[in-house]
């Protein structure tokens, strides 16, 4: 097959996926422009930087003006930009509101209007809620606990009406993403985990019994790829899921310490948080044949080695490496 390329903007391309995903669509020919406030440093593609197909811009997704010249030229958008997750929302919920949801339709407004011909939306497997059932599928009822879920629906939802002949829209729901990136971050389960047992030779783990789907950041990056290589037909208003396997809680900190060393200690401590996911990722593996190859453990290793050669430093106090201290030091708004 032809590799198809891409004049892509991926908003968010400075972020802890992005920072992953941008040079590997380099690296397959893809032009490649980034859109993003470079909170967590400026130098998080640097690897890339002086890359030819490369443009960077830095700005924000509220701005008509820094949209409307970001998207000069593209024909695709990867659309991970966001203020991620629970806390980090809660931080400041009208920030959130305003990035996550308020932006969200005049940006896919404006796409339209230069010509994209395709969207690729990152949503969240949190807006399904809690279930009951034991695989959470795509067309199971979404009951979003939180205000960063329930927004995520919102824009899905826009995204559909939005979705016409020539512009074709696909939303991807990922588990929790997990393993080493140029712009890490340490507030996310198995990262959590590793940086613990790392760093501090014990592991607390908070009931157990949880179910928590993560996926390797390099699989998470590889999917974005391989969505751009299908074709309209294939995966235009389409909705899928991406994890790898739904660990208990208790599994991830076993596969931890498999990883960082027996002597390693586990401590279980009580919890009322008992939200259980159990994320079932089949259909994309059955319409389209991508399946995750980067195990859980691999990520371990990953970040291990990271801390260990100084691509990571300071990993339990490093503000740029936790959302929530990073957006209260710029006082972003």
């Amino acid at each position: 097959m032809t590799e198809k390329t891409w004049s892509v903007l991926v908003t968010g391309g400075a972020g802890y996926v992005g920072a992953v995903l941008v040079p590997k669509l380099l690296s397959v020919g893809h032009d490649v422009s980034v859109l993003d406030l470079y909170l967590y440093g400026e130098e998080v593609l640097n690897s890339v930087s002086n890359h030819p197909k490369l443009r960077q811009i830095k700005g924000d997704v509220r701005d008509t003006t820094t949209v409307e010249k970001s998207l000069v030229g593209c024909n695709a958008v990867i659309h991970l930009a966001c203020i991620s997750n629970d806390p980090s929302y809660d931080l400041d919920p009208e920030l959130g509101r305003s990035i996550n949801h308020s932006s969200f339709r005049p940006f896919v407004q404006a796409s339209k209007a230069v010509g994209v011909e395709r969207f690729i939306y990152a949503s969240s497997s949190s807006v399904y809620g809690v279930k009951d059932d034991p695989v959470v599928t795509e067309d199971l009822e979404l009951e979003p606990l939180t205000d960063y879920s329930k927004f995520k629906v919102i824009c899905e939802r826009e995204l559909a009406e939005e979705q016409e002949p020539g512009f074709s829209t696909c939303v991807v729901r990922p588990a929790t993403v997990c393993g080493y990136s140029p712009r890490q971050r340490m507030d996310v389960i198995v990262n959590i985990l590793t940086n613990f047992a790392v760093n501090k030779g014990t592991i607390r783990v908070f009931g157990g019994d949880q179910k928590r789907p993560n996926i390797h950041i390099e699989d998470m990056a590889n999917l974005y790829l391989f969505l751009l290589q299908k074709d309209d037909a294939e995966i235009d208003g389409k909705i899928y899921n991406a994890g790898y396997e739904n660990h208990t809680v208790m599994q991830l900190a076993e596969i931890v310490k498999n990883v960082v060393g027996d002597n390693l200690t586990i401590n279980v401590e009580p919890t009322d948080d008992q939200r259980s996911y159990h994320v079932s990722s089949d259909k994309i593996y059955k319409e389209l044949g991508f399946k995750p190859t980067h195990t859980i453990e691999q990520a371990v290793i990953d970040l291990v080695a990271a801390m260990k050669d100084g691509r990571l430093n300071d990993t339990m106090n490093n503000p740029l490496y936790f959302n929530i201290k990073r957006m209260q030091a710029v006082n972003l708004k």
